[in-house]
């Protein structure tokens, strides 16, 4: 168990995708000897790398799932411990990277030295911002052609608002890439043997002299800004390494600066000197603040029952779940310890329903690989097994009830119907839907009422097709989908009234209830309730069944029974006959009032529009853009440099199907797209004439 915390660290590795950080975090783990042996994403070894352990991952060359482990590095009394999460790339698996975010103390931003901040480092910055996760940059890739570090640098600042500064600059670049010179203490390092592994040490060579120290120059002014014994250092000429740390450290704790690093994973180059950066300037778990709420505060807002959680052994058990796997021995849950110790065989509390759990049994993960311990204490990941709970579940010992701030969903955006091939598979299929959206709150599934239907819903059509294949290969569930259909949502557009009475007369008492308001557009929330009764002509007890009525028809619109957001509703008239009068009739007066309404409202369908980023060279701009054009995109922005254009545009998701086949075509397969869900917006007069004709024609077929 680890017992000194401030040499612990733990690190998440996040970028764009094919930037490097599977092939990093090999290395990583090759230089702190926990592999022996270095295997490549795409190795020709067939092998794979160890972090990537799952067969789709090693077949497409992508990470799916994000894979913790953890090494050691440093020597005698420097040893640290490092927990490392590398996280997947592709927006699809988006909640991959939340959720390792969430837990995290620190990451490492991975660029490519070619590309450089690319639309989906936007998204992954927002999403360490969201965390408030201190971090260090590595450029990677250095040893491509058109590598350019010190680009990628200037667009941290420019793209992504990051105080950045370069503390190594490259000893060659391309095919000359040999290693990096160290601005902190102005020696050069190159990277020799056959895997990178011996550190030579060296002046700096003359023609590198200059630039480095121009480089530093601008390093120390940065940095001087938050260290004023830098600074008094500085004007008396007596700047030491210890004080360029001290003030490096500080400044990267507060997100004030992100110092740059280079190198070339795949080459083996510059990966020890990231791991020193990663011990000497990111957090260890005691300089984090974590927020829980306390269940037993007193207070309305969830501010006022808010508590800082201290990262101490000692103190009571507090841990987070923050991501489930469903292996051959059961449920692994893998948990953030925050506060206490947890050892094996003891029983804790899950503040959902407050139920009791024994945790039977307790390791150390490395990728699919585990090894069993008998404690853990604060600031430690590890796993459990036999535990059953949900994502984002909080454990304690009992002897408090803090709940662990949780972790930000986004919604899905795309669905396709499954149906299984037979009876076999479909119990097969049920056994893998309930696994996976216990496992992955953004994989959703529900059955439509009217066709009886099984609908997935996911980020992507990625992120389905991988779900799809792996119902296949692990639960032997053969499954035929039908096209992806689109998470549409209707609207009212304008303000309508209504006055609605409900009166049903059978043998005994007959129901009454009259309802008299209006309903309007609203932005922000999907539905909210407006209470204007006076004088008691509707019994207070029968407001919330208005309430209710009218709730129950936001599931399904009158267009094409998709759900409707952003609708106010006030009642502030009505009437109520003393024996006749219930909850369930005044539900039926809301609903008969909705119904009623709906259509003078002025129902409009809304599509969501993602948030498209091309990238491609410049020779085939003109090709990108009529790709857009022609799928009703809007241009957002446009950007050139060095050979290679960026486009950000504005797409309709139904428009989306199929792109990548088509960009791939346009551009001799040269140029490659990210997209995210950005908003959603009302689609043209003819186009919802055309949704709602095909609804219909589906309807009248089925």
């Amino acid at each position: 168990m680890i017992t000194d915390l401030q040499r612990v660290r733990n690190i998440g590795i996040s970028a764009h995708i094919d930037s490097g950080k599977t092939t990093l975090t090999e290395r990583i783990l090759f230089y702190t000897g926990r592999i022996h042996a270095i295997h490549d994403v795409r190795g020709k070894d067939g092998v794979g790398a160890k972090m990537d352990s799952m067969e789709l991952e090693k077949e497409r060359g992508i990470t799916i799932q994000s894979a913790a482990t953890h090494c050691s590095w440093g020597e005698g009394e420097n040893i640290h411990h490092i927990n490392i999460i590398d996280t997947p790339g592709h927006v699809d698996f988006t909640i991959e990277v939340e959720r390792a975010l969430r837990v995290l103390d620190g990451a490492i931003l991975v660029l490519c030295s070619v590309a450089g901040v690319q639309s989906q480092s936007i998204t992954v910055d927002r999403q360490m911002r969201r965390y408030n996760v201190p971090r260090i940059a590595f450029v990677n890739k250095c040893d491509r052609q058109g590598a350019n570090p010190i680009r990628v640098c200037r667009q941290l600042r420019e793209k992504l608002n990051h105080n950045s500064v370069m503390v190594q600059i490259p000893w060659g670049l391309e095919d000359q890439h040999r290693g990096v010179v160290d601005l902190v203490t102005m020696r050069a390092y190159e990277f020799r043997g056959d895997n990178g592994e011996d550190l030579v040490e060296s002046d700096i060579p003359a023609e590198l002299q200059d630039m480095a120290e121009e480089y530093r120059e601008i390093m120390l002014d940065t940095i001087s800004m938050f260290s004023d014994d830098l600074m008094e250092a500085m004007l008396e000429e007596e700047v030491s390494e210890d004080l360029i740390h001290g003030a490096l450290r500080k400044a990267t704790l507060a997100r004030q600066i992100t110092p740059v690093l280079l190198g070339s994973a795949y080459k083996n180059k510059g990966v020890q000197k990231l791991l020193n950066a990663v011990v000497d300037w990111l957090p260890s778990p005691t300089e984090v603040e974590n927020d829980a709420i306390d269940m037993e505060a007193e207070g309305e807002s969830e501010d006022d029952k808010k508590v800082v959680v201290p990262c101490d052994p000692a103190g009571p058990f507090v841990g987070l779940a923050f991501k489930l796997e469903d292996g051959r021995y059961g449920q692994l849950t893998y948990v953030r310890v925050y506060s206490g110790t947890l050892n094996k065989g003891e029983f804790i509390y899950n503040l959902r329903g407050n139920k009791k759990v024994k945790v039977g049994r307790l390791v150390r993960m490395h990728s699919n690989e585990m090894e069993d311990i008998d404690s853990t204490c604060a600031g430690d990941i590890v796993a459990m097994f036999g535990v059953d709970c949900f994502s984002g579940d909080t454990f304690t010992d009992g002897s408090v009830e803090y709940a662990m701030t949780s972790i930000h969903v986004p919604n899905s955006v795309i669905s396709i119907a499954i149906a299984p091939k037979d009876s076999k598979a479909q119990v097969n299929m049920s056994k893998a839907l309930q696994r996976f959206t216990k496992e992955d709150p953004t994989f959703r599934v529900h059955t439509d009422h009217e066709t009886n239907e099984t609908i997935v819903s996911g980020m992507g059509e990625l992120h389905l097709e991988v779900y799809i294949e792996r119902m296949k290969r692990e639960y032997k569930a053969e499954v035929t989908t039908s096209p992806p259909r689109v998470a549409y949502r209707e609207a009212i557009s304008k303000r309508a009234e209504f006055d609605y009475t409900h009166k049903k007369q059978t043998g005994g008492s007959g129901q009454y209830g009259r309802v008299v308001g209006f309903v309007e557009p609203m932005e922000g929330e999907d539905y909210e309730f407006v209470d204007q009764i006076k004088g008691g002509v509707i019994p207070r007890e029968f407001i919330p069944s208005c309430d209710k009525g009218f709730k129950s028809m936001m599931d399904k619109g009158g267009l094409i029974e998709a759900p409707i957001v952003g609708v106010r509703v006030t009642i502030n008239d009505g009437n109520y006959h003393a024996v006749d009068s219930s909850d369930n009739a005044f539900q039926a007066a809301a609903r008969g009032a909705w119904r009623a309404t709906y259509l003078k409202a002025k129902p409009v369908i809304l599509e969501p529009i993602m948030r498209v980023g091309v990238e491609g060279p410049s020779e085939f701009q003109g090709n990108i853009i009529g790709t857009l054009n022609k799928r009703r995109g809007i241009i957002l922005g446009m950007g050139e440099e060095e050979g290679y254009c960026q486009i950000d545009a504005e797409v309709p998701l139904s428009e989306m199907f199929g792109y990548s086949n088509e960009l791939r075509s346009a551009t001799q397969g040269k140029a490659e797209f990210s997209m995210e869900f950005e908003k959603y917006t009302q689609v043209p007069r003819n186009v919802q004439e055309d949704i709602i004709k095909e609804f219909q024609e589906k309807k009248e077929a089925s």
